[in-house]
């Protein structure tokens, strides 16, 4: 911290005072006779020990990292001592600073540039700047120096520019020192104590070729001796230097300044005080000047100062003239001039920040506008343009007549005649006034031949009739910013031959879409800072390539909104309410990616508005999710997802034959439907005591054993069996459901065969699908072979379940252990008189309805299909 070490070192100092005081006064307490002999020494000792009256230096210097620092307006009275040595750039202005001593930059080596400007400097040491060899810039304007400091800047062989001026010194003679600054560009001095120039005050700068020289002096000059200026040698003079009472001396400084590389030439405060009413030409050395610009700042001017001014410019090589905040007055006594200002030829003549609009009236005839070719008339308070005058501005090609007062019935005279003036006008400039009506400038301006750019911006433009408007055809630029535009009718009036419009801050709300149409040499267009509530889909521009719509008050946008504008190229739309959704992403993800279009004020400038949850969140941290947003990520997922699910379901379908099941279950269920009997409800009364299902190979076994052994029983067991039992010309699969269905338990003779035949697997599955909700008690399995469960297909599925958990009858091959499977048989199918009823009309047990026997028949697999 600035002033901390400062600090520390008056603590030491006032502890080692403390201690030496109470050292001295355990010695009087022991020699008391010796104390006076003490005295003495205590004082000497007091004065020996190192004392300072520096106060704590404020701590509010600012040094960033980039080798700069400024302490600036910090009150400090001296130069903080603790700054980094890596100093470049210090700037010191707007302090109480009083003097420069020898060590104060010492530190500072590589210190290249040092602003000393407004404090109190009254006076530099001699080796002030010895450490500081690479200083090239030193501000000391406005301080208090009473000297020149000369030997201060001995050492400054780098220094090229070096402002001293505003000062206290009474005299504006320089040494020898600064003959030896040879890099020196810029000097400005003097000051109010000046009076005198003497000739050979500025003789050490006669071979340094300067490209700026400033000069003040006291607010009356009471000396200028020949040559003081002659031994300048300068692009650039500022000089200022009243000549109140010595008005004489001006003669001989442009006398000095012949044959001079002489650029510029700028006097300040001429005559400060009084009124130049003299008849001497004291600008008639003025024509062998051989400046460029000539710029008259402040001071006293009248209507005889002004027209000697004008008279001897136009001899002259001058091609600016300026005159900015002077106080203009009309001369008392006014007399016809002998002769006009009818040649006075200049590439810009400027009347700035002129109280009096007089200054254009001191000659009615307006013939020293007739030769300018860039005329400016700003802030002169003029509320009105004679005829005469837009008569005389025959050369002008740019004409700059804003912050003035300016109003319709004043800018455009009907009794005037706008035809065949302004042949050259290219540019013309009139905001800043109080213009109401966009019409009457069409009026004054439909007829110049080569006008193309009108700044109208600042006025209080608003809304017209709705009659279109006639323009010059050339016009390519409008500026009408920051006026009271509130509805359409303003584009009823606007040119079509536009290359550059600025709507800016127009307070509009809606845009006329037809004009945009029509405009198609439209390349820019500015609509910033107004009302917008929206960006209109079918806007087309067909050449514009820059667009500004920050401001706004429109939330959405997207990849459709400035689909109509290919050649678009800039954009700039920060600073809207946004709605923060998908349009918007995409929008902003298309421009950035593809690089077509620059978006100028991304991303700082734009934020999100809505929705709430995303309320001032950065639009640039939005990001939805791919599949939120991506209609073609979402349709490939989507398709993605569909064709791996239906390649599983094939798959699953192939593994489990899903095909075959799924013709099984319409099957039986459109036989239900057929049949009329709810699915999954058996009868309460069964017809038989068994459905047999067997295959072909499987027939004699099945008549010759089964059939004989159950049918044959008292009281006989009812069996179904497809070649004797099914109902002749029914379909086979009704045959398979009804009969099952009328069947208290169903018997699958199980072989090899069986599981090859399609009919047994469909006999089969019905009777699984009788079983759902039931269990499976009916069904009884009886392997006449061996048969692994493992081996089976996989629709078999329900068939290997049930070899695995529930007990089956195995037929035996000897003969003495058939009679115990025939017991436990008709165990499983129980009592053959419970639950069977006989049929109406059917034969006695054993007797088909031809009277054949029962047993024997056909497999079911070789049933035909009905």
């Amino acid at each position: 911290m600035i002033g901390s070490h400062h600090w520390v070192s008056q603590s030491m100092m006032v502890m080692m005072m403390l201690m030496l005081v109470f050292f001295l006064s355990q010695a009087r307490r022991a020699m008391p006779c010796a104390w006076g002999s003490r005295v003495p020494l205590l004082v000497l000792l007091l004065l020996l020990v190192p004392h300072s009256s520096r106060a704590p230096v404020p701590s509010g210097c600012h040094v960033p990292s980039t080798g700069r620092a400024s302490c600036r307006g910090q009150n400090l009275i001296r130069v903080p001592p603790d700054l980094p040595e890596t100093l470049e750039a210090l700037d010191l202005s707007y302090n109480k600073i009083r003097r420069i001593s020898a060590g104060d930059f010492a530190a500072l080596t590589r210190l290249k540039s040092l602003d000393l400007r407004y404090n109190d400097l009254s006076y530099v040491d001699d080796d002030a700047f010895a450490s500081n060899l690479l200083l090239e810039q030193l501000d000391l304007f406005n301080n208090s120096l009473l000297t020149i400091p000369s030997n201060a800047l001995k050492d400054l062989k780098r220094l090229k520019v070096l402002s001293m001026s505003n000062n206290l010194y009474p005299r504006s003679a320089l040494d020898g020192v600064f003959g030896g600054l040879k890099d020196l560009e810029e000097l400005s001095m003097g000051g109010p104590a000046i009076l005198t120039v003497s000739s050979e005050d500025f003789q050490p700068l006669a071979d340094i070729p300067l490209k700026k020289f400033a000069l003040k002096t006291a607010s009356s000059l009471t000396e200028y001796q020949p040559g003081a200026f002659a031994t300048l040698t300068t692009e650039s003079l500022w000089c200022d230097i009243a000549l109140d009472r010595n008005p004489g001396a001006l003669p001989q400084m442009l006398r000095d300044l012949w044959g001079k590389p002489l650029r510029y030439l700028r006097f300040r405060n001429l005559f400060e005080f009084t009124y130049y009413n003299h008849p001497a030409d004291i600008f008639s050395n003025l024509e062998r000047v051989d400046a460029r610009e000539l710029v008259f700042f402040r001071g006293k001017f009248n209507e005889n100062l002004l027209r000697l001014i004008l008279l001897n410019v136009q001899k002259t090589t001058v091609q600016d003239l300026s005159f900015i905040s002077i106080d203009f007055a009309r001369s008392p006594q006014r007399a016809k001039p002998d002769v006009g200002i009818a040649n006075l030829t200049l590439r810009s003549l400027v009347l700035k920040d002129i109280s009096n609009p007089d200054i254009l009236r001191f000659d009615w005839t307006f013939t020293w506008f007739s030769g300018v070719s860039f005329l400016s008339v700003l802030n002169v308070n003029f509320n009105f343009v004679p005829c005469d005058a837009w008569k005389e501005m025959r050369n002008v090609a740019a004409l700059n007549i804003s912050n003035n007062r300016l109003l319709d019935e004043y800018i455009y005279n009907e009794l005037c005649s706008y035809v065949d003036i302004v042949p050259k006008l290219e540019e013309f400039n009139v905001s800043y006034n109080r213009v109401t009506r966009l019409r009457t400038v069409s009026r004054l301006t439909a007829a110049w031949p080569r006008l193309s750019v009108l700044d109208l911006s600042h006025n209080q433009i608003g809304n017209d009739d709705n009659s279109p408007c006639r323009w010059s055809p050339t016009l390519v630029w409008l500026g009408l910013a920051y006026n009271a535009v509130t509805t359409m009718e303003i584009f009823r009036c606007l040119p079509i031959t536009l290359r550059f419009l600025d709507l800016s801050h127009s307070q509009l709300e809606r845009l006329e879409l037809s004009y945009f149409e029509a405009a198609v040499d439209l390349r820019e267009l500015r609509l910033s800072g107004n009302k917008l509530k929206f960006i209109p889909t079918a806007w087309k521009g067909p050449s514009l390539e820059v667009l500004t719509v920050d401001g706004n008050s429109f939330g959405a946008i997207g990849r459709g909104s400035f689909a109509n504008m290919p050649r678009l190229s800039r954009l700039q739309a920060g600073n809207n309410p946004y709605h923060c959704v998908c349009e918007l992403h995409s929008f902003l993800r298309e421009a950035l990616s593809k690089g077509k279009l620059t978006i100028t004020d991304w991303p700082e400038n734009w934020t999100c508005y809505h929705p709430e949850r995303l309320l001032d969140t950065p639009v640039a941290d939005y990001a939805p999710w791919v599949t939120e947003c991506d209609v073609t990520v979402v349709v490939a997922i989507t398709v993605s997802v569909t064709a791996a699910v239906v390649g599983a379901a094939t798959l699953l379908c192939w593994r489990f034959d899903v095909p075959w099941y799924l013709r099984a279950t319409f099957r039986i269920v459109r036989s239900k439907y057929r049949s009329g009997h709810p699915s999954g409800q058996p009868s309460r009364r069964f017809t038989y005591h068994a459905f047999v299902s067997y295959s072909h190979s499987d027939a004699d076994w099945v008549r010759k054993e089964l059939l004989l052994r159950l049918e044959a029983t008292r009281p006989p067991y009812r069996l179904c069996v497809h070649e004797r039992d099914f109902t002749p010309g029914r379909w086979v699969i009704d045959n398979i459901v009804d009969s099952i269905e009328r069947s208290r338990k169903v018997v699958f003779v199980l072989s090899r065969s069986f599981v090859d035949s399609d009919w047994c697997n469909y006999e089969l599955y019905f009777a699984h699908q009788r079983a759902v909700g039931l269990g499976f008690e009916d069904v009884v399995l009886v392997v006449k072979e061996a048969v692994d469960p493992q081996a089976l297909p996989r629709k078999f599925c329900k068939l290997r379940k049930l070899l695995s958990a529930k007990t089956y009858l195995e037929w035996p091959a000897e003969p003495g252990r058939q009679a115990f499977f025939w017991a436990q048989l008709a165990a499983v199918l129980g009592k053959a008189e419970k639950g069977v009823q006989r049929p109406e009309g059917e034969a006695a047990a054993g007797q088909t309805p031809e009277g054949q026997p029962g047993g024997g028949g056909s497999s079911a697999v070789d049933a035909p299909a009905s």
